[in-house]
């Protein structure tokens, strides 16, 4: 055989060989007989909702994980993100609203747990203060009649005087003419006029000793000593020798030091824990570790609008006078005791802002946030008014990574409120059939709190007005609260329309 018809021969096999592989790959790639029963459309559009509906699962309802306490009974296009709307599936029931974090995880991350005990904290506040005079214990020396001032006694402001301490001598010219009278009449005898006559010497300024004592002498007396009516620290000094005064001038003014006030200043977040009457306990630092114990005898009503604090005043002994106005104190508040509640860690609360947060352990490592009322908060422990209960668990160290990874799986934070007395209220979604009055026919899923299938019911509703705007056919959560009347529906509402 000659060279060119082998290379004929060569290229005929090939092209034969090629076109057997195009059948055999066309027989393995063509479309199979579409039958009418196989027939279904699926929207690309929306691959989370053709999902839904190929797998048969009933879907609750549609969130966007970027906000996922919005919810939207369609499926579609976030109108937030520019994505797909992702289904949350009945069968998912409470364990939708946590996340569940392998054990391995949660070590590596150093993740560690509390438990919620039951408590009361210290009322105990620390503030600081300091010490002023005592302003119900002020007293004022006026002259009582226009005269002049024949002497002064060297007395000077910031002087501790005791009471009867001389100021200065007066001289009253105009008590000259009445005490002659007063005289006159002590002569003739006439009691009526003469007790008439003290009156008027009483109405004129004149003290009643110096009355007694021209009534003793028998003779005129028109220069009065003017004194100090309490002990104490003058204040002021306004008299000086040779000057004139006139009638209700006020000559010096005296302040009692036998009780001092401590006026500390209290955060305003505090400021409702203290009351009148509370015990308090003030260190000086002039006086080492001595204590001083005294009482809360007023709270001022006006706060700081600078420093944000309130003014607490405590009323301390100082009979010895030790204690000077002016002088820097701690002050150790203690009020009654409080009520127990449940206590938490500080360090387990997350705060946004706008609410307080905790992440609560549950069985099979799952994590939920809770949120929360937190009241007071002292020694690193935090009162929970409303949202946990005695013996629950919460995160204290890596929460922050569990409420991220919960935002991001479209974990809506709820409160679980503590058990009233009337019973533990019971939650779940279901469609509603029909409403009249205060009847609701649902038909519900399984309550996971309590041992109920899911089943079709008639509810009684607490109230009427927790039906306004729900029609049948919509999609709905509801809490029921087990009474002698059965379960009652306390809580309604709808989940929400897509915008």
């Amino acid at each position: 055989m000659n060279r060119p018809t082998m290379l004929g021969m060569i290229i005929a096999a090939a092209a034969a060989g090629a076109a057997g592989g195009y059948h055999w790959a066309q027989r393995d790639t063509a479309p199979a007989p579409v039958r009418e029963h196989d027939t279904h459309v699926v929207d690309r559009g929306n691959a989370a909702a053709g999902n839904a509906a190929g797998e048969g699962r009933e879907v609750l309802y549609w969130y966007d994980p970027m906000f996922p306490s919005q919810r939207f009974d369609q499926p579609g296009k976030s109108p937030f993100m520019d994505m797909d709307l992702v289904p949350r599936y009945a069968e998912e029931g409470d364990e939708a609203a946590a996340v569940r974090i392998d054990p391995a995880i949660a070590q590596n991350l150093g993740m560690r747990v509390a438990r919620v005990e039951i408590g009361s904290l210290p009322n105990r506040i620390d503030a600081v203060g300091t010490l002023r005079y005592d302003a119900r214990k002020v007293s004022v020396v006026q002259a009582r009649a226009a005269g002049f001032v024949e002497r002064v006694y060297g007395r000077a402001p910031g002087d501790v005087i005791a009471a009867g301490a001389p100021l200065a001598d007066l001289l009253v010219p105009e008590w000259a003419g009445a005490q002659a009278e007063f005289l006159a009449l002590l002569r003739l005898g006439d009691e009526p006029l003469v007790a008439a006559m003290r009156e008027r010497l009483r109405l004129l300024g004149m003290p009643a000793d110096l009355v007694a004592e021209v009534e003793r002498r028998r003779a005129p007396r028109t220069t009065v000593t003017v004194r100090s009516p309490a002990a104490g620290v003058m204040d002021t000094l306004e008299v000086r020798a040779g000057m004139t005064v006139a009638a209700g001038q006020t000559l010096a003014t005296v302040n009692g030091i036998d009780t001092v006030w401590l006026e500390a200043a209290v955060p305003e977040a505090q400021a409702a824990a203290v009351g009148v009457g509370d015990a308090a306990t003030a260190t000086l630092a002039a006086f080492g570790g001595e204590r001083f114990r005294g009482n809360v005898t007023a709270l001022l009503p006006a706060a700081d609008t600078e420093t944000r604090t309130v003014a607490v005043r405590v009323e301390l002994d100082n009979s010895d006078g030790r204690l000077r106005p002016g002088m820097y104190a701690r002050v150790h508040l203690r009020g009654a005791e409080p009520p127990a509640r449940p206590l938490v860690p500080v360090e387990a609360l997350i705060r946004t802002g706008k609410r307080t947060l905790v992440i609560k352990a549950e069985d099979d490592h799952r994590y939920r946030p809770v949120e929360i009322d937190v009241g007071r908060e002292a020694d690193g422990l935090a009162e929970v008014l409303n949202g946990l209960r005695s013996g629950d668990q919460v995160v204290v160290s890596g929460q922050f990574l569990i409420d991220s990874e919960a935002s991001l799986a479209g974990v809506v934070a709820r409160s679980a409120p503590p058990e009233p007395a009337g019973g533990t209220l019971h939650e779940t979604d279901g469609t509603v059939v029909s409403v009249s009055g205060t009847r609701i026919e649902l038909d519900h899923a399984a309550f996971t709190t309590m041992a109920m299938p899911a089943m079709r019911m008639t509810y009684r509703l607490a109230d009427a007005t927790l039906a306004a705007g729900i029609e049948p056919g919509q999609r709905v959560r509801f809490a029921v609260r087990e009474t002698g009347e059965g379960l009652v529906i306390e809580r309604l509402e709808r989940i929400g329309a897509q915008p």
